[in-house]
C-alpha cells in the first residue's frame, strides 16, 4: 500500500519539476532576446583553465551596430553562408557531412551559426545524442524568439576568439588595440579564421593555418558582398 502511494506522489513531483524547468528555460530564452548571456559553460571552462597562469579572461559584449560590417560578413562567409535563408538548419550540409563522416576518420561538422549559438549559450561542448537533441530544440527556439540579427549578435559576442578571449570586441582590443567597430577586412577575416580552434589557430602572430583560412574567408566575403539578404544583416 505504501509503495502504491509513493509512486504517484513521485510521478507528480517529477512532473512539477519538469514543468518548472521548462518554464524557467523558456523565460530565459525570452530574456536573452534583449539581455546578454551572463556566462556560458565554455567561458567557465576557459576561466578555470587560465587559473594559475599569467593569462587573463577577457570578454566584452557590444551591440551588433557597434561591430564592423566586415567582421559580420566574415562570420557569415566563413561559418554559414546560407544563414539568412534557413530556419536554423542546413539540411544539405548535414547530409553531406554525414556521408563524409561515414567514410573518413576526420569528422566534418555542419552546424549553422544558429546551432553554434544554441550550443555555446545553453549547452556544453562534446558529442552526444542528448546534447544534439537539446541543440535542435534550442536552435528552433532562438530562431523563432530572437531572429537572425540577435542570433548573429550573440554569436559574435560569445564565440571564443583566443585562449580566454570571448567575442569580437575583446579580440579586437587584444589583437589590434581598437574597438570591433573599426576592424578592417583583413583583421576581421583573421579573427573569424581562428574560430574552429581558437587556442591553436593563433591570430597574433598568425599561425599558418589561420593565415590560410583568412585568405579563403576574404575570397568568400567578396563572393557574398552582392547578396541582398546578407547585406541587410551586416549593415
Amino acid at each position: 500500500m505504501k509503495l502504491k502511494g509513493i509512486v504517484p506522489r513521485t510521478w507528480r513531483l517529477l512532473k512539477k519539476i519538469f514543468l518548472i524547468l521548462f518554464v524557467a528555460q523558456l523565460l530565459y530564452i525570452i530574456l536573452l532576446r534583449w539581455v546578454n548571456p551572463p556566462v556560458t559553460v565554455t567561458m567557465i571552462s576557459s576561466w578555470f583553465s587560465l587559473w594559475g597562469t599569467d593569462k587573463s579572461f577577457q570578454r566584452d559584449y557590444v551591440r551588433l551596430n557597434e561591430m564592423s560590417q566586415h567582421v559580420k560578413l566574415a562570420a557569415i562567409a566563413s561559418e554559414d553562408q546560407l544563414f539568412p535563408d534557413h530556419d536554423g538548419f542546413d539540411f544539405k550540409s548535414i547530409e553531406k557531412a554525414m556521408k563524409h563522416n561515414k567514410k573518413s576518420k576526420k569528422i566534418r561538422g555542419a552546424s549553422t551559426i544558429s546551432q553554434q549559438v544554441a550550443k555555446n549559450v545553453f549547452l556544453w561542448q562534446g558529442r552526444s545524442y542528448l546534447r544534439k537533441g537539446l541543440e535542435v530544440y534550442f536552435t528552433f527556439m532562438i530562431e523563432k524568439v530572437w531572429g537572425k540579427k540577435r542570433i548573429l549578435e550573440v554569436y559574435l559576442n560569445v564565440a571564443e576568439t583566443g585562449e580566454g578571449i570571448f567575442g569580437v570586441e575583446a579580440a579586437a582590443q587584444a589583437y589590434y588595440k581598437k574597438p570591433a567597430a573599426n576592424l578592417n577586412r583583413e583583421e576581421s577575416a583573421m579573427i573569424i579564421a581562428c574560430l574552429p580552434n581558437p587556442v591553436s589557430y593563433t591570430v597574433v602572430p598568425p599561425a599558418r593555418i589561420t593565415y590560410n583560412r583568412q585568405r579563403r574567408i576574404l575570397l568568400q566575403m567578396r563572393n557574398l558582398a552582392g547578396d541582398k539578404d546578407v547585406a541587410e544583416l551586416v549593415k
